[in-house]
């Protein structure tokens, strides 16, 4: 009979970290109106009523709860929005483009878009799954929309 060599011990190794898939696109409402966003972020997840929305975070008004934009507000929203696949920002004039401006880059896009019909556009889309570019896209399609035809 021959002896058989036991065989050397299995080395157990830590399971490889799975890293998880992106989450859907956020969205940011930016308003110099700490109420409009709060509101038109409302109104979106209502609008999209099929059960989880993605993130409609609003970014409404100065740190100190007046009218205005806060770099710090839309930069602390964007954290919150942000599930890895991207965050559309929404905003409603003048400053709060160009505030949001100095923030996007890395997955973070401003939407060319009329402020309730892009915000709510983006929300529906991120919800139902779309990509950044979708996302976009819808919002910045909602500029097209006819509220009265002929």
């Amino acid at each position: 009979m021959c002896a058989v060599a036991p065989e050397p011990p299995v080395e157990e190794r830590p399971a490889a970290e799975e890293k998880s898939a992106p989450g859907r696109v956020g969205v940011v409402l930016v308003s110099h109106s700490r109420e409009v966003a709060a509101a038109t972020a409302a109104l979106a997840e209502a609008l999209y009523g099929g059960g989880d929305p993605a993130p409609a975070v609003p970014a409404g008004g100065r740190t100190d709860g007046g009218v205005g934009t806060s770099a710090e507000l839309i930069r602390r929203a964007i954290g919150e929005a942000d599930e890895g696949a991207g965050v559309v920002l929404v905003c409603d004039m003048g400053s709060a483009v160009l505030t949001a401006k100095g923030l996007t880059g890395d997955g973070v896009r401003i939407a060319d878009t009329p402020f309730v019909e892009g915000a709510v556009a983006a929300v529906v889309t991120a919800s139902a799954g779309g990509d950044l570019a979708a996302v976009l896209a819808a919002a910045e399609d909602a500029r097209t929309y006819r509220k009265v035809t002929g």
